[in-house]
């Protein structure tokens, strides 16, 4: 939906309350065109209910006011005396709309010292479970969001396993766009595996101002932008047409912004023509073929285990003189060239032109790419037949123009073009593991409105998660690191326990000092 007409649908719902409760507002001791002026309409409802005014603003948040609503309406109907379960079934149920039969037809009073406090221990509950819910959705929606890593793209910097925070804030929180949609859920409710969301309506996309822009090497969480799954490792492959804030969260290192020129050269990355630097700890991963003699005894499980090697390796050849190793970092690899009986060590570059690299010209490969522009938001490129391949996705499905092509013409909107104006940000995202990442490499750009957050904290890591629970072992050393900043990372576990126990002993003399005065 458009702005004008969510502004055309919002008037339309102002009407629908008003008409469905002026003469409550009335028996209120309120103005009956109270009820119809939009805004104000619910501030005046939330005194007559006896609820405090910045409740106004809960019913405006996306996701939060599907919550508010029923809340709001049971409200109003126990503020006329309304209070059996029955009442309370209807007004949920009929969507509120119980509220035009009691405001028409029923002799109600309004009930102004109202008692707040539950009548019993499971409304008490049910209260309090409410509220829960919606101070957690406010902070996962616009502060900070749980996010972990499913896959071995960003290994050695983030490992599957990770359980990271993810902030909001950083870049500015990005607003729903989805009006319909399960709080603190992404695009599948547990258990029962289905969609969390409805498609439609969706809210214009808004995004509060962060304190901070992406730059080159940060690590960036963003909704997928070609994703069509049902949901994310569905077996079944079903495919699905997303909104965009339900696309599948990929998390990568952002290694072209806004206005870079980027260019892959045998797997190193060029950005304006000088080679990216990557920061101290980030450590990229290629594959590698090592030769070995076959005479030497070698312990390659062992070798390869001690190197921290995870994404496998295989012989390649029955009489076992020829290794290969999926994703082993330069480190890794000058140590093996010094293991007795291999002979060398050779990292793996493409040469020839891979069909699933975007934008899927059959021109370049993972090792050898571009070099190409990374669009930036008001600025304009010729657009041609040859170069029209890198533009199109982002000319229909991210910016919404209609593209014909008639002849050797290009057309935007039914009108002949030779130039584009981007009308937003694009971004360059790849994987540290180079050789085991889908990244922009196969997809193309990712638009600014696809950006979730930054990851800045891993609260917890465990190896071997998707190998069962007993196999489960903690990361001691990852808990409570931080995943940006200067040198390794550094473990804030301790001093977490350290202040924990001061808070209990602290805890503890207080109460028994409270104990000796009483």
């Amino acid at each position: 939906m458009s702005t004008y007409q969510w502004f055309v649908f919002f008037l339309i719902v102002q009407l629908i309350h008003g008409l469905g409760t002026w003469k409550l507002y009335e028996k209120a001791g309120r103005k009956k065109w109270e009820a119809f002026v939009p805004v104000y309409n619910s501030i005046v409802l939330m005194k007559i209910i006896n609820r405090p005014s910045w409740w106004t603003l809960l019913l405006f948040i996306p996701v939060i006011n599907l919550i508010m609503f029923p809340i709001v309406w049971v409200e109003t109907l126990r503020s006329f005396g309304k209070n059996s379960t029955i009442d309370t079934l209807l007004g949920v149920f009929t969507l509120g709309f119980y509220i035009y039969y009691v405001n028409y037809t029923q002799n109600v009073q309004h009930i102004a010292d109202r008692s707040l406090k539950p009548k019993n221990a499971t409304s008490d509950t049910i209260s309090s479970l409410l509220f829960a819910v919606i101070v957690a959705t406010f902070v996962h929606t616009y502060f900070i969001q749980p996010f972990t890593i499913p896959t071995s793209s960003l290994e050695k910097s983030l490992l599957v396993g990770d359980f990271l925070f993810v902030s909001k804030y950083n870049y500015g929180a990005r607003t729903p766009m989805t009006a319909v949609a399960a709080p603190m859920v992404h695009d599948t409710i547990p258990i029962v595996k289905t969609k969390s969301y409805l498609k439609w309506p969706q809210l214009p996309y808004f995004r509060f101002p962060g304190y901070e822009k992406i730059k080159n090497n940060d690590i960036v969480v963003f909704n997928w932008p070609i994703d069509t799954v049902y949901f994310f490792r569905d077996p079944s492959k079903r495919h699905v047409d997303k909104p965009i804030d339900k696309r599948s969260n990929y998390v990568k290192r952002c290694v072209g912004i806004p206005g870079d020129n980027l260019e892959i050269k045998d797997g190193i990355i060029f950005v304006n023509g000088k080679e990216l630097i990557l920061p101290e700890r980030a450590k990229p991963q290629y594959s590698y073929t090592a030769v070995y003699d076959g005479k030497t005894p070698i312990d390659f499980e062992f070798l390869l285990k001690d190197m921290n090697v995870t994404d496998g390796a295989g012989f390649l050849t029955e009489n076992r003189d020829s290794l290969y190793i999926a994703a082993l970092t330069a480190e890794s690899a000058e140590r093996l060239r010094s293991v007795p009986g291999i002979l060398s060590v050779t990292r793996n570059i493409s040469k020839e032109a891979e069909n699933g690299i975007f934008p899927h010209i059959n021109k370049w490969n993972k090792d050898n790419y571009g070099p190409i522009y990374i669009p930036q938001e008001g600025k304009s490129v010729d657009i041609n037949l040859e170069n029209l391949p890198f533009y199109s996705r982002i000319i229909t499905e991210y910016e919404g123009n209609k593209l014909e092509i008639k002849g050797n013409s290009i057309y935007i909107n039914d009108k002949k073009e030779t130039k584009y104006t981007f009308k937003q940000d694009y971004f360059w995202m790849m994987g540290d593991n180079r050789h085991n990442s889908e990244d922009s490499r196969y997809w193309g750009y990712v638009p600014e409105n696809h950006i979730v957050g930054k990851p800045i904290f891993i609260w917890m890591s465990i190896d071997g998660i998707n190998d069962g629970i007993k196999n489960w072992k903690i990361r001691w050393d990852r808990m409570f690191t931080t995943v940006s900043g200067e040198g390794q990372p550094q473990s804030y576990f301790k001093y977490f326990l350290g202040l924990l126990a001061l808070y209990f002993v602290g805890e503890y003399f207080w109460k028994k000092r409270k104990k000796v005065k009483a």
